[in-house]
């Protein structure tokens, strides 16, 4: 999952690195706020992308005496920045220039149109194919069964998350550019094309938001899904000593990670070697029903 969440990131800085170039010079020829918000917004989009990769490379290093659970959270922290970098970046910097065009309603949406739409039409299919269509294919992958609210509820990998959102953004921000850039000229009234970049900026910052919140949840801790926990108890209670599980506790580490403790109530007169035999084939039958249980504690308890 890791490696193909870095795929995703790299095809989405290299198609938002090129868009934003030529966004940015289709604003300075056609003077239009909302190309600049969009130059902004790709900018901002791909910043958010080096810091996704810095959290994945982060998020690999080995666990040591300072941080005994490895670094997976970095990856928690890093994709919470880019909430805030979309936030702060995009859409504030996207308001206050629509603000300004619309204050000010001045400008030249004639001149350059043509190569400002065709500029919105090729960031639309770099936008569509290179970075939203892989990662929807991904999220649909990994959705199954469930619902889209609750796959992102549920979801553990936020480079996967980051990625969806953004280029969801980013093409509806393409169209909400293209239409207000067509309708300041049909109108000649540039406070159309300023209107279009303050609705850009409301749509990143709720993207930011939406972004914020997931983050923050696996960032102070949040546990497995419910159907692992399920198979973590299953696992347990499959070991032939086992009588009951009293107390089952986890948490995501990272997105390929998580950290079990449970509290197990074991046969009367399982003792010394055979209870220790049977704690590491507990531990075996958990690693394999849930792949991503890197590190469980198990403590027998007596009633």
């Amino acid at each position: 999952m890791a490696t193909e969440s870095k795929r995703l990131v790299i095809l989405a800085l290299v198609a938002n690195v090129g868009i934003a170039i030529t966004k940015f010079v289709a604003a300075g020829i056609s003077s239009s706020s909302a190309m600049l918000s969009e130059g902004i917004h790709s900018l901002a989009d791909s910043g958010n992308q080096v810091f996704l990769l810095r959290g994945h490379a982060a998020s690999r290093y080995e666990a040591s005496v300072q941080h005994p659970y490895g670094r997976g959270k970095e990856m928690y922290f890093w994709s919470f920045m880019v909430a805030v970098f979309l936030f702060v970046g995009g859409s504030v910097l996207s308001i206050v220039s629509g603000v300004g065009k619309i204050r000010d309603p001045h400008g030249h949406e004639g001149e350059g149109l043509w190569l400002s739409l065709g500029v919105l039409a090729v960031a639309a299919v770099f936008e569509g194919f290179i970075a939203f269509r892989p990662a929807l294919k991904e999220f649909n992958r990994q959705r199954g069964g469930r619902t889209f609210g609750k796959t992102i509820r549920e979801s553990k990998d936020p480079s996967l998350l980051v990625v969806l959102f953004e280029d969801s953004a980013a093409i509806v921000g393409l169209l909400i550019a293209a239409v207000g850039l067509i309708t300041a000229w049909l109108t000649e009234d540039a406070f159309w094309d300023g209107l279009a970049s303050v609705l850009i900026g409301i749509l990143l910052a709720c993207v930011a938001w939406v972004l914020a919140v997931e983050m923050k949840s696996l960032l102070i801790g949040e546990s497995a899904t419910r159907e692992e926990r399920a198979k973590i108890r299953a696992a347990a209670l499959s070991v032939r000593e086992a009588r009951t599980v009293d107390r089952l506790l986890t948490m995501q580490l990272a997105p390929d990670e998580v950290l079990v403790t449970m509290d197990v109530e074991f046969d009367k007169g399982v003792t010394g070697d055979h209870m220790e035999a049977a704690i590491v084939e507990m531990e075996g039958r958990i690693a394999e029903a849930v792949p991503q249980a890197t590190r469980i504690f198990i403590e027998p308890v007596d009633r």
